[in-house]
């Protein structure tokens, strides 16, 4: 096994870890998968795959199922986090005061802290302290594509570039592409918001407005997720990149995003609590719409398809009553 590795424990036994944790074992990283349901993770080791998520994939034998989180945090170099970002921040209070001082802690989450609505770098400095070594992995990705090989492209933040430098070359191979940036925040809203412009794509293409719509609606979403980003300390350019308009578009128009499952059966007529139970997986837009719909109204940041998804979710509003609304704004220059 290659050495130049850091041993890496990847926290989170869903389908996106279970997809990292297998990508970075293929690459002969020493890597290490945990998951807090003791049954799963016994299953999983008895069966060489994740048959809940990812059933058709098997484990390569580089990748180790452990049971004991506490008495593993001690043996490994890196900590890559995947949970929903409900559970963020309880498994980094878990963390703090096990994890060796300074272990690198790198997360997967894509999402908000829910009530505060902090990005999650704000949750690590708070648990852990602002010094930590702390990175992202955000950007266009499916698990299943990424678990069966498919070509795919991600971005990598971290607070300090050695960090950063050392999980790209974990990840990057011939089918993963694996890009760096220093746009903490960035990346992260990114990866957040996005979902609750998917919910809003699901809501058009389930009431029939065709492809047309859906153009203009991914182009105007990228424009609130930019202004929103800008707001908050965020690069024009992050947003224009993988974690940003790759990561929008890929959610907007593909039936493996939850969130835009979750508005096609909105537009189907379907109450918001079946709707999710059906879909049986954390779907983040919909707590990401109350957050920034709080934080657009006080910044003053004008974020109307947001308002409109939030309404359906939220207010009772119709999903062919937000349509209207949006339809019915007045006429305004593009850029404005």
């Amino acid at each position: 096994m290659h050495t130049k590795y850091p041993k890496t424990l990847v926290i989170g036994g869903g389908s996106w870890g279970t997809a990292l944790a297998v990508l970075l074992a293929r690459k002969q990283v020493p890597t290490l998968l945990w998951a807090r349901d003791d049954v799963q993770v016994a299953a999983m080791a008895q069966a060489r795959c994740n048959e809940r998520y990812l059933p058709q994939i098997s484990f390569p034998s580089s990748l180790d199922l452990v049971a004991d989180l506490d008495d593993t945090l001690s043996e490994v170099e890196q900590v890559l986090v995947v949970v929903p970002s409900r559970a963020f921040r309880p498994m980094i209070e878990r963390l703090a005061g096990r994890l060796p001082n300074y272990t690198p802690l790198i997360w997967a989450t894509k999402g908000l802290e829910p009530n505060t609505g902090r990005l999650l770098h704000e949750v690590v400095a708070e648990v852990l302290g602002t010094d930590w070594p702390m990175a992202v992995i955000s950007g266009p990705t499916f698990a299943y594509e990424v678990a069966i090989g498919l070509p795919t492209a991600i971005t990598i933040t971290a607070t300090q570039p050695e960090v950063s430098a050392r999980l790209a070359s974990c990840f990057h191979g011939d089918s993963f592409r694996a890009y760096t940036s220093e746009d903490l925040i960035g990346v992260q809203i990114g990866g957040a918001i996005k979902n609750i412009f998917a919910i809003a794509a699901g809501i058009s293409d389930g009431l029939g407005f065709g492809a047309n719509t859906r153009a203009a609606l991914v182009t105007r979403s990228l424009m609130e997720l930019i202004r929103f980003a800008l707001a908050n300390g965020a690069r024009r350019e992050t947003l224009m990149g993988l974690s940003g308009l790759g990561d929008l578009t890929l959610t907007c128009t593909d039936n493996q995003s939850r969130n835009r499952r979750l508005g096609l059966a909105l537009a189907q007529g379907k109450p918001l609590e079946e709707a999710l139970v059906s879909i049986g997986q954390a779907v983040e837009g919909v707590e990401a719409a109350k957050i920034i719909m709080r934080k657009a109204r006080q910044l003053g940041i004008e974020m109307p398809i947001v308002e409109q998804v939030y309404q359906v979710l939220y207010t009772g509003r119709s999903p062919r009553q937000a349509v209207e609304a949006l339809l019915s704004r007045e006429q305004k220059p593009e850029y404005v």
